[in-house]
C-alpha cells in the first residue's frame, strides 16, 4: 500500500517535470529569452536577503508588451505582461553575488517601474541589447524608450 503510494506520488512528480521541461523548450524555440525577474513595492528599498524573490523564467516579445513566463509554475499561460509604452528604467547594476544563482551569466539587474508598479529584471548582455532595442524601437507617436533621470 505505501509502496504504491509512493509510486504514484513519483509518477506525478515525474510528469510535472516533464511538463515544465517542455514548456521551456516550446518557449524557447518559439523566440524566448532567459529573463529572471523579481518584483519589489514601490520605494521599497532591495531586501535584506538579496538572492529573496527572484524567479527565473523565459520572455517574449509580444509586439508592444514584453510576456513573462515563469519556468517553475505549472501555469500554462503569461505570469507578469509589461507594456512598453508605460515601461521605464530607473536603475542598472550588476548583480550581487547572492543573486547571482538564479541569473544568466554575466547579467545586468535593471530596475523598471511598469505602470507604478517595480520589478527587477536580470537578463544576459545579449538579451539586454534586445531589451533595449525594443524598447527604443516603439511606433512613432509613442513614449517609446525612456530612462528616469
Amino acid at each position: 500500500m505505501v509502496a504504491t503510494a509512493l509510486g504514484i506520488v513519483l509518477l506525478i512528480a515525474c510528469l510535472c517535470l516533464a511538463y515544465l521541461a517542455f514548456r521551456r523548450v516550446r518557449l524557447m524555440r518559439g523566440g524566448g529569452v532567459d529573463v529572471s525577474l523579481r518584483r519589489r513595492p514601490a520605494g521599497v528599498s532591495a531586501p535584506r536577503d538579496a538572492s529573496a524573490g527572484w524567479h527565473a523564467g523565459v520572455a517574449r516579445y509580444e509586439g508592444d508588451r514584453l510576456a513573462w513566463h515563469r519556468l517553475t509554475s505549472l501555469r500554462p499561460g503569461v505570469s507578469v505582461s509589461l507594456d512598453r509604452d508605460g515601461l521605464e528604467i530607473l536603475d542598472r547594476r550588476a548583480p550581487a553575488d547572492a543573486e547571482t544563482y538564479v541569473m544568466p551569466a554575466a547579467s545586468a539587474v535593471l530596475l523598471c517601474r511598469s505602470h507604478g508598479i517595480d520589478i527587477e529584471l536580470a537578463m544576459a548582455p545579449g538579451v539586454l541589447t534586445g531589451f533595449l532595442a525594443w524598447l527604443e524601437a516603439a511606433p512613432p507617436g509613442r513614449g517609446g524608450y525612456r530612462q528616469a533621470s
